[in-house]
């Protein structure tokens, strides 16, 4: 059962008490305490609604107070009455939710509202004096003075919420970040200490299968095999070294002017002439947008764009769509890879850039650890966005001002 908060106490205890002060009145109608106790309820299930962030429920509220309001004045005095001020609730309600446009929007119609009970005043026998149109005028604008007052202290709220917001994402990703930058240094230093001591065996290893090979005779048939098993196992796992050795490697980048849309095509060449002898249905969507020449490392930008291209292609086995999209936006230069497979788990998203991790049954964890240490090199910056079954999208971005 929802609890009920000190607010909404206040409201209740509030609108019952302005009730209580008509029913004092010789002339007062029950309606009165219906309506002001409805407006109460409804003031209440807004905010337990979260009114504010769905505009529909928001036009349905002001609608409901607008209403209310108007049935309160009409059984209380029309345009006489005493309750025209409760038309304040819808007005400071709109002025609280919407832009300045729907916020003047709604106090026009609780205007024309209030000055429709004009309509019923039979000005025969009941003359308007200059001194009453002055007052309903004055009121009238008093309801659009609250409305601009109330509007801009409301607009000031939702940036400087906003603003909120997105300082405590740029935290979390920056954390995200600095405990990414402690990982990746921490198992470079490991996986460079691992290699050397790995590399030694392992040229003895194939030294060794080497001379078998050739001291085994032609005959023994089964010893050969085994000696080529032993040597082709020795080179895969001398190249998993080099890559290790290249990952905890200092990058000493080699920086030139050059076209990223044509670093772009290069690989996007590559993964064409290998995906062509599959024919799984792959297709691919290119669009580079105008990007100025600048200075970047051209090879390991194009690597890190090979890798993501593969990553996304690896990712649709039945075949898909990947596209690979360009552009320019203020100082930088991004890029956009985004593909239509089987997506990556939400838990996984974090470590996704994490050196040795990997999804898939024999990879090493390297690649995508790799691309993120090139873009980072570059002051850039690389992010993932994906839903399980509904692909994966990378963007990385370079700066345009980076000196050669």
């Amino acid at each position: 059962m929802a609890r009920i908060r000190a607010i909404d106490a206040v409201w209740l205890i509030f609108l019952a008490a302005l009730a209580s002060l008509g029913m004092t009145r010789e002339e007062h109608s029950l309606y009165e305490w219906f309506v002001l106790l409805a407006l109460g309820g409804v003031q209440i299930a807004e905010a337990r609604l979260d009114v504010p962030s769905d505009r529909i429920n928001a036009v349905l509220a002001i609608g409901v107070k607008l209403v209310l309001c108007y049935w309160l004045v009409a059984e209380t005095g029309a345009i006489e009455s005493s309750y025209y001020l409760i038309f304040l609730l819808p007005i400071v309600s709109g002025a609280s939710l919407f832009e300045l446009g729907g916020a003047l929007l709604t106090t026009l119609v609780a205007s024309l509202l209030y000055l429709s009970f004009l309509l019923h005043v039979d000005f025969e026998t009941n003359l308007l004096l200059p001194e009453g149109e002055r007052e309903l005028t004055v009121r009238v604008l008093f309801f659009f003075l609250s409305v601009i007052l109330v509007n801009r202290l409301a607009t000031e709220n939702r940036r400087k919420t906003e603003r909120l917001a997105q300082a405590n994402r740029d935290l979390i990703e920056a954390q995200a970040e600095v405990r990414r930058s402690e990982r990746l240094a921490a198992l470079g230093q490991l996986s460079a200490g691992l290699a050397h001591e790995i590399r030694n065996p392992l040229g003895v290893i194939s030294a060794s299968a080497e001379v078998l090979g050739q001291h085994v005779s032609k005959e023994n048939e089964v010893a050969r095999e085994v000696a080529g098993f032993i040597r082709s196992e020795v080179e895969r796992s001398n190249t998993l070294v080099s890559d290790f050795l290249d990952f905890a490697r200092p990058l000493h980048l080699q920086r030139e002017v050059n076209d990223l849309n044509a670093v772009i095509d290069q690989s996007v060449t590559q993964l064409l002439e290998g995906a062509a002898a599959k024919n799984n249905g792959f297709r691919l969507e290119k669009k580079l947008g105008a990007i100025p020449r600048f200075a970047f490392d051209s090879r390991l930008i194009e690597s890190a764009v090979s890798n993501l291209l593969l990553n996304g292609y690896e990712a649709m086995p039945s075949g898909g769509t990947l596209r690979i999209h360009s552009s320019r936006e203020g100082s930088t230069a991004r890029v956009e890879v985004c593909d239509s497979g089987v997506g990556i788990a939400r838990e996984q998203l974090e470590n996704i850039f994490n050196p040795f991790f990997t999804t898939k049954p024999r990879g090493v964890g390297l690649g995508l650890a790799m691309v993120s240490k090139f873009i980072d090199s570059h002051g850039g910056k690389i992010t993932v966005t994906s839903e399980p079954g509904q692909g994966a999208t990378f963007r990385f971005s370079l700066p345009l001002d980076m000196k050669s």
